[in-house]
């Protein structure tokens, strides 16, 4: 489900790019990507039955809060890291590593916030079954 996501919003930053800018790309395909994360996460990773609007308010403010704050922050320091270094910052390969990149270090964050503060009630439950 994570590979379906990353490649949903890898995929749509590299297409829009060059159209929207950096920022607007990433605002577009991190959205579609955390409106399939929150259905996939929600019921199966996170088996939470069903997703109410707690959830989804829940999944927004926190998964925002990495997609939109977080992840563009990494984007313009390693982009700014690479221009210093000597690498064009216009290039698709420079712009897509740094996207891994980006996206690696939203999986670690999104992962830890649906844990612990979106569906925490279920992952103590499924402990427990265990």
């Amino acid at each position: 489900m994570g590979v379906v996501n990353t490649l949903l919003d890898l995929g749509l930053f590299l297409l829009l790019h060059g159209h929207l800018g950096i920022i607007a790309a990433n605002f577009v395909s991190t959205s579609a990507g955390m409106t399939f994360s929150f259905v996939v996460n929600g019921l199966f990773t996170f088996k939470a039955g069903r997703l109410t609007l707690r959830h989804a308010a829940l999944f927004l403010a926190t998964t925002g809060a990495v997609m939109w704050l977080l992840q563009p922050l990494v984007i313009h320091l390693l982009l700014a890291a690479g221009d210093r270094a000597g690498l064009d910052p216009d290039s698709t390969l420079v712009l897509l590593g740094v996207k891994v990149v980006s996206i690696g270090v939203s999986f670690v964050a999104n992962f830890a916030a649906y844990r612990y503060v979106v569906w925490p009630s279920t992952t103590r439950t499924a402990r427990a079954r265990a």
